[in-house]
């Protein structure tokens, strides 16, 4: 019987954040696929669409018009999953039917007034507006009484949900902690109390050590495929220094996750010349008042697509019944996007 070899037999990897396993399956990456084929995005926008609810000037979903913007513009979602006026209240029919109220406010960030952009294709300076306006909301949100976690996200491409193309991300912030940040900050106080230093601070130091599954690198950010990942372009966004948000970024620090955010990004797109899909947040410490010096600052970044623009990822059967599992492996994925050019494609393509 041959050795066992993580390159190419089905093994189980620990998710160290959330306890979690996953089943990685590299041979499977050879079988054919006959499945569904999605339909490549639409690469070219205008700069101005008078259709959009999010350009300067438009009439938004809600009957409320956008001002005539420049940079970054953010208002309260016309159609917000929480609600600032919530009544509290509470179910308790024993154990098995328990539900409580959430409130909370749900905010809406335009990146930029050029509905044509997306954050691989801005300007470092300008993504670090998006930056600080993250800082500005988290801090805003975060201070409002009965606000105890701040979720930024950003959903990229219509495959991930994103109902509106124009470069945008959101914050949903709640009175409870959500689950995966939850999880994360349990996994995060255990190994700091074991150990008296971030789990991530630790996980980072053994990756850059061993630089399997790196991608870019600044001297602030590092990008990573982790070695838990369950899409098969799943990356993260860790800061070299362990702060607990991004109110505690320095300036140089704010600039350099702008940066680090643009050159992943590039990386995605340039994968199969397209722009590329995926949902992406933030996570750091709960906002309820208390000190959390567990926790590590990092981004998550979750796309869908598998073998090329047209053909993603299904969580489905197996990964929806019993365990998520993947194909290609985490250092597989990390070489391809590792060897791809840091200019994006577009750029390389103009010059011609």
């Amino acid at each position: 019987m041959s050795n066992f070899n993580i390159e190419d037999h089905p093994h189980r990897r620990l998710n160290p954040l959330t306890n979690d396993w996953i089943l990685v399956s590299p041979h499977r990456a050879k079988r054919p696929w006959q499945g569904q084929v999605e339909k490549p995005a639409l690469d070219e926008r205008p700069k101005y669409d008078p259709t959009c609810y999010l350009c300067a000037g438009n009439e938004r979903a809600g009957g409320k018009v956008n001002p005539d913007y420049k940079g970054t513009f953010v208002f309260t979602n016309d159609f917000s999953a929480l609600l600032t006026d919530t009544p509290h209240g509470e179910v308790n029919e024993g154990s098995l039917f328990q539900a409580r109220s959430e409130s909370g406010i749900c905010k809406v960030i335009c990146f930029s007034e050029d509905h044509s952009l997306t954050i691989p294709e801005m300007e470092v300076a300008d993504i670090r507006k998006v930056v600080d306006v993250w800082c500005e909301q988290f801090e805003e949100l975060g201070n409002t009484d009965g606000i105890n976690y701040v979720q930024i996200f950003e959903n990229k491409g219509a495959i991930m949900g994103c109902s509106n193309p124009h470069p945008h991300g959101q914050i949903w912030s709640s009175s409870s902690v959500p689950t995966e940040p939850a999880k994360e900050s349990q996994t995060q106080k255990a190994y700091f109390d074991k150990h008296g230093r971030t789990l991530l601070g630790d996980y980072l130091k053994a990756e850059l050590d061993k630089k399997e599954r790196l991608l870019a690198e600044n001297e602030h950010f590092v990008a990573l495929v982790p070695y838990w990942a369950v899409w098969p372009f799943e990356t993260m966004i860790i800061s070299k220094r362990a702060v607990q948000n991004i109110l505690q970024l320095t300036d140089d620090e704010k600039t350099a996750l702008a940066d680090i955010y643009k050159q992943l990004t590039v990386k995605y797109d340039n994968l199969f010349e397209v722009s590329f899909a995926y949902s992406a947040g933030l996570h750091q410490a709960p906002t309820d008042g208390n000190d959390y010096p567990e926790w590590h600052l990092h981004m998550h970044f979750y796309p869908p697509l598998l073998r090329s623009a047209s053909v993603k990822k299904f969580m489905v059967g197996y990964e929806m019944l019993a365990t998520p599992q993947r194909d290609i492996t985490a250092e597989q994925a990390a070489q391809r996007l590792r060897d791809l050019p840091d200019v994006h494609y577009k750029t390389q393509i103009n010059k011609l």
